[in-house]
Formats: C-alpha cells, sequence, structure tokens
C-alpha cells in the first residue's frame, strides 16, 4: 500500500471548492494525467465515475464518490486495471473566508510496483495535483 496525505489553504470559499472537486466530468480540463471522467450512476448521494488516466499507459477504473456537501468527499475502488485499492477523501474546513482542504489517498497497484516506488509515485503526483487545484481555483474565481 501507498499512502499520501496534504493539508492545503485555498484561496476560495468552501462552497467554491467544492464545486471544483464534485465536477468529475471537468477534471480533464485542469488534471493533466485524466483523460476523461464520466459518472455513471447516481444513488443517493453516492456517485460512480469512471476515470480514464495516463500514467505512461491508459488505464481505466471505477470510484464510488460519496458527498457531503460542501464539507467532504470520499471514495473506494469499485473496480478498473490500475489499482487494487484505492481509497481517500477529500475534507473542507472554511478559515478566514478560505478553504482549508484535506486530501488523503491510500492505494495499492493492481501492477506489480515495489512498495517504495508505489509510494513515490503516489507521492511525486501528489504536488503536480493540488498545484492543479490552486491553477483552477485561480482560473474559475480570481484569486
Amino acid at each position: 500500500m501507498a499512502d499520501a496525505k496534504t493539508v492545503e489553504l485555498f484561496n476560495c470559499s468552501v462552497e467554491e471548492f467544492y464545486k471544483i472537486i464534485s465536477d468529475y466530468e471537468r477534471y480533464s480540463e485542469f488534471l493533466s494525467e485524466v483523460k476523461s471522467c464520466k459518472v455513471l450512476k447516481v444513488d443517493g448521494n453516492r456517485k460512480l465515475v469512471e476515470y480514464t488516466v495516463n500514467v505512461i499507459k491508459d488505464f481505466k477504473y471505477r470510484l464510488w464518490m460519496t458527498e457531503e456537501t460542501n464539507h467532504r468527499i470520499s471514495w473506494v475502488l469499485e473496480s478498473g486495471d490500475l489499482f487494487k485499492v484505492s481509497n481517500g477523501y477529500w475534507e473542507l474546513v472554511e478559515e478566514a473566508g478560505k478553504t482549508r482542504a484535506t486530501y488523503f489517498v491510500d492505494a495499492k497497484f493492481n501492477l506489480f510496483v515495489p512498495g517504495p516506488i508505489a509510494k513515490a509515485l503516489v507521492n511525486v503526483n501528489l504536488p503536480n495535483m493540488v498545484s492543479s487545484y490552486h491553477k483552477r481555483v485561480k482560473e474559475l474565481y480570481g484569486k
């Protein structure tokens, strides 16, 4: 297993940031490794989302996203060809008009990837992803 966690302060309201992280079908517009995202099924506050990502080659996987509006989005792996396990969450807290966002992911790859390399893959991608979210906030809200 490889896990990673970060806490970031985003220059937007919790509602604004929640709109970005819950708009799965627009991820490909600002997350470079995401080729496409499709919501396949909605079941109450849960959505089954299919991701197509490019990490050396294209991979597909499906996550059940559980949404707690303007507070938390958590996920668990439903199926896919990249991960055996992919669980995680975004947790959002208002802080002086900004959003303190905690991101956590715990992943185990389907392919044989030695532990230290898996951890490096998960951790190296994290700063790039966080930077992409900061750019998206600035692009959408000018902040």
